[in-house]
C-alpha cells in the first residue's frame, strides 16, 4: 500500500524538488511525512516543522481576519471600502476588457467589503494576460518571489487607484489583487499594521507560532530554500533563509506574504472544521463566518470565465470551493487553495479531512503540478 512518505519520496528522489512536508488528517488520525532536505545541498534533512513560504495559502487566513472585523462591527460586508480606502472612492472601468486603459466609464457602484472577499471588485487577473489593463496591473502587482518588491501599502494603493477596473464591481471574478486589498483594509480599519492584527485575531488564538510575515534569525535554520525550474530540467534558487523573509517587508502581502509550517496551517484547518472554535473551546470565528468563507459565491458564468485559475470550482472568501465531484479528489464543499511557491491546503467539511502539502518548487503557472494532484488523490483515498 502506498504511504504518504512513499508518495513524496517518489518525486523527491527524481529531483523534482529538494524536499517536501505533507500531512493528511481524517477520521481523527493524522499521517504526516517530511522527505528530502531543506536545500539542494542535502546537508540538512527536512524536519517536520520546516518553515515554507506559504504564498497564496495566506489568503484564507487574511479573509478570516477580515471576518473577525465584520463580526465586531468594525467592518460591514455591504459597506463601501472607500470608507477606509478613500483612494478607491471614484473608480472607473475600461469600456471593454480588451480596450485601451484610457477608454473608461464610471463604475456603476462602489466597491464593497464583500466584493473584496469574493474577488469581484474589478481588480485582479483574468485568464487572458494580454489585455491592456492586465499588463498595466502587472506593473503595480509586480509578481515575484521577493516580498520586498512592493512599496508600502499607501504607495501601493495610490498606484493601483490610478488604474481603471477591468470589470464593473460585482461582475467578474479576478485573481489575487483583492487579497492584497483585504490586507490594506484590515490595517486601515484598525489603525494597526496587518501583521499585528493577523497575529492577534488569528495566529495567536490558534497557537500558530511559526506563521508570520518574517522569520526570526533564531528560526531560520528551519526555513527552506525556495526554487523554480531553470528551463533545462534543473532548479535554480529564488530565495534563501537570509533572503526575503529575513525582515518585515514594507508591504505585508495579504495575498501571499506569510511563511509557516504544516502544523500551523493544520490548526487553522481544524478551527474551520470545528465551526470557528479551537480544541479547547475558544471561539475564533462565528459559525456563520465559517459558512460564508466556505460557501461558493460565484455564478456559473463567473466560474467559467475564471477557468484558468479555478478549473470549474467556485470561490468562497480566501479560497476555492468545490461545487461538483469532477475529479477523484474533489468533493462538494471542499475548501482551500494553492500557492505559487508549491503549496496547497484544503479542508473537506463533509468528511472532516485536512490535506496540506508544502514543497520548495515554485509552480510554473496556475495549473497545479502532478505531485499536487497525486497528493490530492491520495488524501481523498482514491490513489
Amino acid at each position: 500500500m502506498t504511504t504518504l512518505h512513499h508518495l513524496l519520496k517518489t518525486y523527491i528522489d527524481k529531483g523534482w524538488a529538494p524536499g517536501a512536508v505533507a500531512l493528511v488528517e481524517r477520521h481523527g488520525r493524522t499521517e504526516s511525512a517530511a522527505v528530502g532536505s531543506l536545500d539542494a545541498t542535502g546537508a540538512q534533512p527536512m524536519p517536520p516543522d520546516a518553515i515554507f513560504r506559504l504564498a497564496s495559502i495566506t489568503k484564507p487566513l487574511v479573509a478570516a481576519a477580515v471576518m473577525t472585523l465584520v463580526e465586531d462591527g468594525t467592518l460591514a460586508l455591504d459597506a463601501p471600502v472607500a470608507v477606509w480606502i478613500p483612494e478607491l472612492a471614484h473608480p472607473t472601468v475600461v469600456r471593454t476588457p480588451a480596450g485601451p486603459i484610457d477608454d473608461v466609464v464610471p463604475a456603476s457602484r462602489q466597491i464593497t467589503v464583500q466584493d473584496l472577499l469574493t474577488f469581484r471588485a474589478g481588480y485582479g487577473f483574468p485568464s487572458d494576460f494580454s489585455l491592456p489593463q492586465v499588463k498595466a496591473l502587472f506593473e503595480v502587482q509586480r509578481p515575484g518571489a521577493d516580498p520586498r518588491a512592493l512599496p508600502d501599502p499607501d504607495a501601493w494603493v495610490a498606484e493601483l487607484a490610478r488604474l481603471p477596473l477591468l470589470y464593473q464591481p460585482g461582475e467578474a471574478w479576478l485573481y489575487h489583487t483583492c487579497s492584497d486589498l483585504q490586507g490594506v483594509l484590515i490595517a486601515r480599519a484598525t489603525g494597526r499594521p496587518l501583521p499585528e492584527v493577523l497575529a492577534e485575531r488569528i495566529l495567536q488564538p490558534l497557537g500558530m507560532s511559526d506563521t508570520a510575515f518574517e522569520v526570526p534569525a533564531t528560526e531560520r535554520h528551519r526555513l527552506t530554500t525556495a526554487y523554480r525550474p531553470d528551463g533545462t530540467g534543473g532548479l535554480e534558487a529564488i530565495d534563501t533563509p537570509d533572503g526575503g523573509w529575513s525582515s518585515l517587508p514594507a508591504f505585508p502581502s495579504g495575498g501571499g506574504g506569510l511563511a509557516g509550517t504544516a502544523a500551523d496551517w493544520l490548526a487553522f484547518a481544524r478551527m474551520l472544521l470545528a465551526g470557528g472554535t479551537t480544541p479547547d473551546g475558544r471561539r475564533v470565528l462565528t459559525t456563520e463566518s465559517v459558512r460564508r468563507m466556505t460557501t461558493d459565491h460565484l455564478t456559473a458564468a463567473q466560474r467559467a470565465r475564471a477557468a484558468l485559475f479555478l478549473e470549474g470550482q467556485g470561490w468562497g472568501y480566501g479560497g476555492s470551493v468545490d461545487i461538483a465531484a469532477s475529479d477523484p479528489w474533489t468533493v462538494p464543499g471542499r475548501y482551500g487553495w494553492v500557492g505559487g511557491t508549491g503549496t496547497s491546503a484544503h479542508v473537506v467539511p463533509a468528511t472532516g479531512t485536512v490535506a496540506i502539502l508544502l514543497t520548495q518548487r515554485a509552480m510554473e503557472g496556475p495549473t497545479p503540478p502532478a505531485l499536487m494532484r497525486d497528493f490530492w488523490r491520495y488524501a481523498a483515498g482514491t490513489s
